[in-house]
Order: structure tokens, then sequence, then C-alpha cells
């Protein structure tokens, strides 16, 4: 009867550790596919056009410009007030100088929404990097829930047969208690 017991025991266990095995392996499949997402992102082919709009973004939105831009209108306004009307070439209320801004305004303006929708298109991949990341948490959570109710099933069906057992052996001392008795 212990020989069936120990057997019965050690082929249970070898059962719950397979178990156990084939929870861990998909658990690792699964991560491995998220894994593979994250750390090799496709490439980011970035045409001519879109380099030099980052460039312009980046030039135009730096005090660079600003300080470089306040220096040439002051000195414009400067040259033009102060030349002979004959030198002056945008005499006031500088005409040249307003037609000049309004084409940089309009040219600088679409150049740099097109930077910044690839910098939106930037934070959408990385909120979709963020999302695979949680999905294996995610993941990584359910693994440990299947573990655990495994652990628990496999303690409470080893309570059960212990119990049985035990029960088995009562009946017996019972039995032979009687049998003494009579």
């Amino acid at each position: 009867m212990k020989k069936k017991l120990n057997d019965d025991v050690s082929s249970a266990e070898n059962e719950f550790l397979n178990k156990l095995h084939k929870i861990v392996e998909e658990t690792i499949k699964e991560e491995d596919l998220v894994l593979n997402n994250l750390l090799h992102p496709a490439k980011e082919q970035l045409t001519n056009g879109q380099k030099i709009s980052d460039r312009v973004a980046r030039f135009g939105g730096s005090w660079k410009f600003i300080i470089f831009f306040v220096i040439l209108l002051a000195l414009w306004i400067v040259y033009n007030v102060t030349a002979i009307s004959s030198r002056a070439f945008d005499p006031y209320p500088f005409i040249l100088m307003n037609l000049i801004l309004s084409c940089i305004a309009a040219l600088q303006a679409p150049i740099i929404m097109m930077s910044q929708n690839r910098k939106e298109e930037k934070d959408r991949m990385r909120s979709e990097n963020d999302y695979l990341i949680n999905l294996k948490a995610e993941m990584g959570i359910r693994s440990l829930h299947q573990k655990m109710d495994l652990l628990l099933g496999e303690q409470i069906k080893k309570l059960y047969d212990l119990q049985a057992v035990e029960i088995e052996l009562l009946r017996d001392l019972k039995n032979k208690s009687k049998s003494i008795q009579d």
C-alpha cells in the first residue's frame, strides 16, 4: 500500500511540475514576442524633406534664431532710418521688411508643423511601447495567478488524498481494534 501511495504521490508531483513548466514556457513565449517588438522597433526612414524640416524647426524654435533675427531687424531699421534717403532701400514704414517677415512666417509655419507631426508620430510609437510594456506586465501577473491557482489546487488535492489515506488507516485501526476486542 505504501509503495502504491508513493507511486501515486510521485506521479502527481510529476504531473504538477509538468503543468508548472507548461505555464512558464507559455509565459516566456508570450513575453518574447512583446520583448522582440520593444527591442527591435521598426527603423524610421527619414526623407530629405523630413530631415530639413527637423533642422529648420530646431533652429527656428531656438534662442539663436530669435537673437539673430532681433539683431538683423534692429540693424535693418537703424540703417534705413539713419541712411540718406537715396541710400535707404526700405524707408519707413518698412514695407519690404514686412513682406520678408510675412514670407518667412508663411514658410516657417508649415515646416515646423511637419516636424511637429513627426514628433507626434514618435509619441504615438512611444505610447505603443508603453502599452506593450503594460501588456508584458499583465502577462506576468496572469502567469503568477495561474501558478498560484495550480499550487493551491494541488495542495487541496494532496490534503484530500492525505485525508483519505488517514481515514483508511483509521478504519483499519478500528477494524483491528474490533477484532482484538472480539
